[in-house]
C-alpha cells in the first residue's frame, strides 16, 4: 500500500472502552456514517485497549465498567496514551459524571441522545474540541467542592469572551484593552486557577472554568 500522499486526509482513529459488545457494533456504525473518521475496535478495560490498539485519536469510555476502575484513572491512563476522550454514560450516577468532569475529558454524551447528537459529539471530540451537554455542564456547575478563583470583573469578561471561541483582537474589541495584551490576562487567569487548585492548562480547560463559576451559560438553559 502506497503512503498517503500530502492531499490525503488521514482518519482520526476511533476506539471504544466498554462491557458491551452491541454497544461497540453501535458505535462502529455511527462512526462509519463521518467522513474523516474511522472505528478500529473496542475493549472492556482501559489496559486491554491501550495494549491492543496504538496512535487512537478518540477514545469512547464508559463510565461504569465491570472492572470497577475509577472513571478519573481511567481517563488520565488514556490522555497518558495520547487520546481525547468523550465519556458515555447511561446517566444513572451523578456522582461519576461529576467525577469525571474534573478530568481531562472532553465531554460527556448520554447513551440516549439521538444519533445526530453523537455524530456531532464525535466530530467535534475527534477534532480536540469540548462537546459540552448539559448533562456535563450541571455537573459542573453543581459540583460542591468548586470554590471561586478571585477573578477580576476585566478577567472574568476576558474569559468569558475567550473561552467561548473568540480571537484575541475580539476579546481586546469587547473588553477596551490592546489585542497584545490579551495573552497577559489569559496567562493571569492560568495562574490564579492553578493557585485555586483547578488547572487550566488548555482552552477546554478554560471553557469548563468559565461554565463552573457561571461566566458562561449551561447549553439549553435559555441564557
Amino acid at each position: 500500500m502506497n503512503p498517503p500522499t500530502s492531499t490525503t486526509q488521514v482518519p482520526r482513529r476511533v476506539a471504544l472502552v466498554d462491557d458491551h459488545e452491541i454497544v461497540a457494533v453501535a458505535l462502529a456504525s455511527a462512526v462509519g456514517q463521518l467522513p474523516g473518521l474511522e472505528f478500529v475496535g473496542f475493549a472492556a478495560t482501559v489496559p486491554d485497549l491501550v495494549a491492543k490498539f496504538d496512535n487512537i485519536d478518540l477514545v469512547v469510555l464508559d463510565l461504569r465498567l465491570t472492572d470497577g476502575s475509577s472513571p478519573a484513572n481511567n481517563v488520565d491512563q488514556l490522555v497518558l496514551a495520547g487520546a481525547n476522550v468523550l465519556a458515555f454514560t447511561s446517566g444513572e450516577d451523578p456522582y461519576l459524571v461529576r467525577l469525571v468532569a474534573k478530568t481531562p475529558v472532553l465531554g460527556v454524551v448520554r447513551k440516549s441522545e439521538p444519533v445526530a447528537v453523537l455524530l456531532l459529539a464525535l466530530t467535534r471530540a475527534a477534532a480536540g474540541e469540548a462537546v459540552v451537554s448539559t448533562e456535563w455542564a450541571s455537573a459542573l456547575a453543581s459540583d460542591p467542592d468548586l470554590r471561586g478563583a478571585g477573578l477580576s470583573p476585566q478577567e472574568e469578561k476576558v474569559l468569558s469572551l475567550f473561552a467561548s471561541g473568540s480571537k484575541a483582537q475580539m476579546v481586546a474589541s469587547e473588553t477596551g484593552i490592546a489585542a497584545s495584551t490579551v495573552d497577559d490576562y489569559i496567562r493571569r487567569i492560568r495562574v490564579k486557577y492553578a493557585l485555586n487548585g483547578r488547572a487550566a492548562h488548555t482552552k477546554v480547560d478554560l471553557y469548563k472554568r468559565a461554565l463552573e463559576d457561571g461566566f458562561l451559560p449551561v447549553p439549553g438553559s435559555g441564557r
